[in-house]
């Protein structure tokens, strides 16, 4: 036991409550002084002192101050008297409210939570080295080989982002790639308390919109790429762009290294006010992936940088993660992991979920769940799938778009879908949306067909089932999307469902249990009871139609109503309830 893990006492012990609560030391800390964090703040009320800070009424304990945060669906200020009645002891507001409680006003509380939240646990994040990911593709697999680099170290590491939260051997499940301010805070001054050394963090466009990460100076900050996302929300390519750029302000990250195979890349490189290092592919690159090799294995480079011709691996399938090990090795460089360290940890990195993810039972055909959810992420992963194929091999793909936002994807969707053999057109999480209506928006980009069998089904996990079905020695069925995901939210609500365990289960179907194949007779795919918004209506896409039944694995097809024996566009219907 350390000297300083001595002083600080027995490990303490997580309790119910918001994410990375816990019983350690307390900070007291005058509401005077969080005021002095934000020009123009106005205290009204008695100096109290206040122990930590949520936007969440929700979360509120005895001793907390309450951020009363306008947000899109609705105002904070209308919660503040139910956070008063749960203990608040304090208010962050934008108006003074009626309420007999010290308050503290300022004119964006969106912009001073962060400032006030770090001020609140003592600024815990300038006590670690954090490395922060942004970029449309590849956070995810950035960050987790960065985790990586700093454990084979040696370094006590953490971890935020998509799929999770990770603080040595503590995880918590993510419900938000970056989490609000105060829930932010929160995790890092764990983190001190842990003795963190370092941290690999995924920073979204949103977040830096909404000024979640305010507060925060990052030592790296890394761009990957930037292609169409999230343009519901931001309106266009420029704003969008800008928002990312915002990560690599002075005050926002002390070094930026940038991929630059795309035009956003090179003009942030350009722009940024910060010492620049760019990688890619191209000869412009100051770090240069020189080589690449692909197999079922995984992906290796060769990266040319000041530490001279380095050698990469990791796990993770496909060309398209090849910047990702370059950024991951070069950011681990820049927090001084030894060199040899970062590359056996990038190595050695464990499997991430939902990305490149391999459901194997000892099957003779690869299935691949990924959470690629963009037209071009998903062109990549086909790409990786054409280069996976044994002899005759076929790509069976899964795939949906999400109801609620980026319409204008959909059609691109399906037109990158072509270049699967077959492409089975589903439900993902249509939310408030008909997803026979999103599939047809989908179908829109299909038009030139290219040899490509379209089929619509659905039933996710029919889907699923008819693409593992459907499977011979040497294919690639790849089913993308959701990832890591484990619900699925159908018309207001969220109903279990991981992709993962739907291909399982179909493999189980087929015979293919554990390691190699067994007898399963009389066993067929399970299908999840489809929400009633997820029923089929074939016949409004005046399409083929076709009946599958895979039981005992065989794919029975049988034509209905046919207005043309040679479309090889069809339409599964979902059973109903």
């Amino acid at each position: 036991m350390t000297g300083y893990r001595r002083a600080l006492g027995p490990r303490p012990v997580r309790p119910p409550g918001p994410p990375g609560a816990w019983r350690g030391q307390r900070r007291v800390v005058p509401l005077s002084e969080l005021a002095a964090t934000w020009p123009g703040a106005e205290m009204r009320g008695e100096d109290v002192g206040v122990i930590d800070c949520t936007h969440d009424s929700r979360q509120v304990r005895p001793g907390w101050l309450f951020c009363a945060m306008p947000g899109a669906q609705a105002d904070g200020h209308v919660y503040a008297a139910a956070a008063v009645r749960a203990g608040a002891r304090a208010l962050l507001v934008q108006r003074f409210l009626d309420l007999d409680v010290p308050q503290l006003r300022v004119p964006n509380v969106r912009w001073a939570i962060g400032p006030v939240a770090a001020a609140l646990h003592g600024r815990p994040a300038d006590g670690l080295s954090i490395a922060a990911v942004t970029g449309t593709n590849g956070k995810t697999t950035t960050s987790y080989l960065l985790h990586a680099a700093f454990v084979a170290a040696g370094w006590q590491a953490g971890q935020l982002g998509t799929v999770e939260t990770r603080i040595g051997r503590h995880r918590w499940a993510s419900a938000l790639t970056t989490l609000e301010a105060p829930d932010l805070q929160r995790f890092f001054a764990r983190m001190r308390a842990e003795q963190v050394r370092a941290a690999a963090m995924e920073v979204s466009s949103h977040a830096l919109d909404q000024h979640r990460v305010g507060g925060v100076t990052f030592d790296v900050g890394i761009f990957t790429n930037l292609a169409a996302e999230h343009l519901d929300y931001h309106g266009t390519m420029e704003q969008y762009y800008y928002t990312k750029s915002l990560l690599f302000a002075p005050d926002r990250c002390r070094q930026a290294l940038i991929c630059v195979d795309d035009e956003w890349g090179v003009r942030l490189a350009a722009q940024a006010p910060v010492p620049v290092l760019t990688f890619g592919h191209g000869e412009g690159a100051q770090a240069r992936i020189t080589e690449v090799r692909c197999d079922r294995r995984g992906t290796r480079i060769r990266l040319d940088c000041a530490d001279g011709a380095v050698e990469l691996s990791a796990p993770v399938l496909g060309a398209c993660n090849t910047t990702n090990l370059a950024a991951a090795y070069l950011a681990a460089r820049a927090m001084r992991v030894p060199a040899r360290s970062a590359v056996a940890g990038i190595a050695n990195c464990a499997p991430i979920p939902g990305r490149s993810e391999q459901v194997a039972a000892g099957q003779p055909f690869l299935v691949v769940v990924d959470y690629a959810h963009t037209p071009g992420a998903l062109a990549d992963q086909l790409a990786t799938c054409r280069e996976l194929l044994g002899p005759g091999g076929r790509v069976h793909l899964v795939v949906g778009c999400r109801g609620g936002r980026d319409r204008y994807k959909r059609p691109e969707t399906g037109w990158a879908a072509l270049s699967a053999d077959t492409a089975i057109l589903t439900s993902d999480s249509p939310g408030d949306e008909d997803p026979q209506a999103i599939v047809e928006q989908m179908l829109a980009g299909c038009l030139d067909r290219r040899g490509c069998r379209i089929v619509v089904e659905l039933d996710r996990a029919a889907a699923i089932g008819l693409a593992v079905g459907t499977a011979r020695p040497g294919d690639v069925v790849l089913v993308v999307g959701r990832g890591h995901e484990t619900t699925q939210h159908v018309a207001g609500r969220d109903i279990p469902f991981d992709d993962r365990e739907h291909a399982r289960a179909a493999l189980a179907a087929r015979g293919w249990v554990g390691d190699g194949p067994q007898v399963a007779a009389g066993r067929s795919p399970q299908r999840a009871g489809a929400h009633p918004r997820v029923r089929a209506k074939a016949g409004r896409l005046g399409l083929g139609v076709t009946a599958c039944d895979l039981t005992h694995g065989m794919a029975e097809q049988a034509r209905i109503g046919f207005t043309d024996p040679a479309d090889e566009v069809s339409a599964h219907p979902v059973p109903r309830l």
